[in-house]
């Protein structure tokens, strides 16, 4: 869901609130990314793990930790995440949601 102003024609996205589920891996694994946009900026994030099983959950949880640390301050065009905390699957889900909220943040 976002808030906030159209994006212009120049390709620039909205600032708002966005939050969008990122799929990744062979068996519909998910998780939740929220943030805020400034001027395509990411000035916060948030990361929800969706894992019912323990393993995933526990790598989920400890990138959901660490992610935001990487990603507040950056060019929302620049974040591409790959291991990260250990988790190689989780990055991919995150990188998908990145990819929704591009999206919706352009429209």
């Amino acid at each position: 869901m976002a808030t906030g102003a159209p994006a212009t024609p120049d390709g620039d996205y909205a600032d708002g609130e966005y939050s969008a589920d990122g799929e990744y891996g062979t068996q519909d694994s998910s998780i939740g990314v929220s943030l805020t946009l400034d001027n395509g900026v990411i000035t916060e994030a948030e990361v929800e793990s969706h894992a019912t099983n323990q393993t995933s959950r526990d790598f989920q949880e400890r990138f959901a930790d660490a992610a935001p640390e990487l990603v507040v301050g950056q060019d929302i065009d620049d974040v591409d995440l790959d291991r990260v905390a250990g988790s190689s699957g989780t990055p991919d889900g995150f990188n998908d949601a990145i990819r929704k909220i591009k999206e919706e943040a352009s429209q």
